[in-house]
């Protein structure tokens, strides 16, 4: 983690629970305690020191490309269960990377897709179905929600009545930070591939089982290219399995070329 994050996530520690009274820390496993305004300031110093690292996250030089990719997010964001699309960016940068098969979204919606990934899909739907995933992340505030968890109970009272030491906060600092918290669990993936579902369905454009192709993609398959992938997405078989299920409850008709939009998406991928 860099010192800068590392600094930056101390200081969200003190500032919220700072000003927290102990009446508040009742725990529950869906509790955030940070605000909205805290996933906003860790996006944007996720994207700066991104940016600042080219030879580990090489942004593609593709306008094109990324207004096309750009204007797949800025359709799923109007499906009416984005409740963030005024609060978060939900910008997309390409990284030109063909060796890694992955995509991820920071904390306040910074989204970073890598071309590995789309190479090896074959319809926008695919493409579709993984976007709404990664926006489903932010919506869902998963990193700020696993950074409480992290702190624990004991921690958060400790702040609040001032006895945390300097070295307990760096330590939950430090096992939260950097790219581990964008790593995420099992009910994490879940929840956000019901809402990536749900975005394609209320948008209307894409086959609302478009990641299942993603998952066909990647299921049994190992090696390098998809270590990334692996390490902060887990795919277990239930995820498409669970896809599937959400297809025959919502009487979900067969895909057609329409929604899948496979003809203009291999055009797009000429062009990269």
């Amino acid at each position: 983690m860099s010192p800068s994050l590392s600094m930056l996530l101390r200081r969200s520690a003190y500032a919220i629970f700072g000003a927290l009274s102990v009446t508040t820390l009742t725990y529950c496993s869906s509790i955030n305690l940070f605000p909205v305004s805290k996933d906003q300031e860790l996006g944007a110093q996720f994207d700066k020191e991104i940016r600042a690292n080219p030879a580990e996250y090489p942004i593609l030089n593709n306008t094109e490309a990324r207004r096309y990719v750009q204007a797949m997010i800025n359709t799923l964001k109007q499906a009416p269960g984005v409740k963030y699309d005024n609060s978060f960016p939900y910008r997309v940068e390409i990284i030109n990377d063909d060796k890694t098969v992955n995509a991820f979204c920071t904390p306040g919606g910074y989204i970073y897709v890598y071309t590995g990934l789309i190479k090896m899909l074959e319809n926008e739907a695919a493409l579709a179905g993984v976007l709404g995933h990664e926006i489903a992340h932010a919506e869902r505030r998963h990193s700020t929600s696993r950074m409480t968890k992290a702190l624990g109970v004991q921690t958060m009272l400790d702040m609040v009545s001032g006895q945390t030491s300097n070295t307990n906060i760096n330590f939950a600092a430090n096992a939260i930070g950097g790219m581990g918290l964008l790593m995420n669990s099992r009910s994490d993936e879940a929840e956000a591939d019901s809402d990536s579902f749900q975005y394609l369905r209320e948008t209307n454009r894409w086959y609302p089982g478009g990641i299942m192709y993603f998952f066909d993609k990647v299921k049994g398959r190992g090696g390098s290219a998809l270590e990334e992938l692996f390490s902060t997405h887990p795919l277990p078989q239930s995820r498409l399995d669970d896809t599937i299920e959400r297809l025959k409850q919502n009487n979900v008709p067969p895909p057609t070329e329409q929604n899948l939009r496979s003809r203009e998406y291999a055009e797009f991928k000429r062009k990269l």
